[in-house]
């Protein structure tokens, strides 16, 4: 099996080969469990709405790896 071109992105790099976003980590702020979303703040104290359902249960502190607005793990 030959090697992907160099203009294909792989799985190892630095961004999602299918959107191109990175893993943010953030920080659990407030929690909305009825909803599955939590408030989240990354480093910079940018805030977002972050869906939980794939790390569950989570708590307020908590540091979390946000991919799309989806917590995909923890950090």
């Amino acid at each position: 099996m030959s090697a992907a071109p160099a203009s294909v992105p792989t799985c190892g790099s630095q961004h999602c080969i299918t959107c191109g976003d990175d893993g943010v980590p953030m920080t659990v702020v407030l929690i909305d469990q009825r909803r599955g979303l939590a408030l989240c703040a990354a480093a910079d104290g940018e805030r977002t709405s972050v869906e939980t359902a794939l790390v569950e249960p989570v708590a307020t502190g908590d540091l979390l790896l946000v991919h799309a607005g989806t917590a995909i793990g923890r950090l």
